[in-house]
């Protein structure tokens, strides 16, 4: 399964907020086997929403939005989403009835526009919050609000899945640069995808789909590296 992520909100261009939401997704996603192929992040601006959104979601199984939900003046995720899939904004009879139910509010409570959802969009019940999040075409629309994404996550987390895979991590005491002879007769030898991060150490990341392939790699590269903690 190919998926993209778009998060949306000035404060994450400007660095005001640190986009942890992108983070979070992905490592969630590629646990479950999906393979995340985009993340993108946008201003709160409807065209800019809509021109992203409508690019990814012809391009991959799924995309998920994140942020700019709640009728508020710069919260225009729901608008922007409703145009990339050509469909108008709509009073949304079932979230009205689970939040003025399950959500303990009142009809007269809400503010104008908390429920309005794409047309014939899937709503997705906020617990932890108010504005509920859609399911329209593909396009997952969650809230920005850490808590309440990942608790709204978790409520269509089993429609994303793929082939599993399995990682190690080998951390080696050498500069990167001298690792690329290694690493390459690493990749030709096993069926792995090698990533290679460096810091007070390099850590080199090996992911394949059959855990026995990893834990070979890893051996092999271990036996041929400085490790970290070999000189102690």
């Amino acid at each position: 399964m190919r998926v993209a992520i778009v998060t949306v909100g000035d404060e994450l261009l400007s660095g005001d907020t640190v986009n942890t939401n992108a983070s979070w997704l992905c490592a969630e996603l590629t646990a479950r086997g999906v393979d995340v192929e985009r993340v993108t992040t946008v201003p709160d601006d409807v065209a800019d929403i809509a021109r992203v959104v409508n690019e990814y979601r012809a391009e991959h199984d799924a995309v998920v939005v994140t942020g700019g939900l709640g009728p508020t003046h710069d919260d225009v995720t729901m608008a922007g989403v409703a145009a990339a899939v050509g469909r108008d904004l709509e009073p949304h009879e079932e979230a009205r009835e689970w939040l003025t139910g399950e959500g303990g509010y009142t009809a007269e409570g809400l503010v104008d526009g908390t429920t309005e959802l794409p047309a014939d969009a899937w709503m997705l019940p906020n617990v932890e919050g108010v504005a509920p999040g859609a399911v329209v075409e593909g396009v997952y629309v969650l809230p920005g609000v850490p808590d309440e994404m990942k608790a709204m996550f978790e409520g269509v987390a089993e429609e994303f899945s793929g082939e599993r895979t399995f990682s190690t991590v080998v951390d080696v005491d050498e500069p990167e640069s001298e690792l690329i002879d290694r690493l390459s007769k690493l990749r030709d030898r096993f069926d792995v995808t090698v990533g290679s991060y460096p810091g007070e150490s390099v850590r080199v990341k090996l992911t394949a789909t059959d855990e026995a392939v990893v834990d070979e790699a890893a051996q092999w590269l271990r036996g041929r590296v400085d490790l970290v903690g070999d000189a102690e």
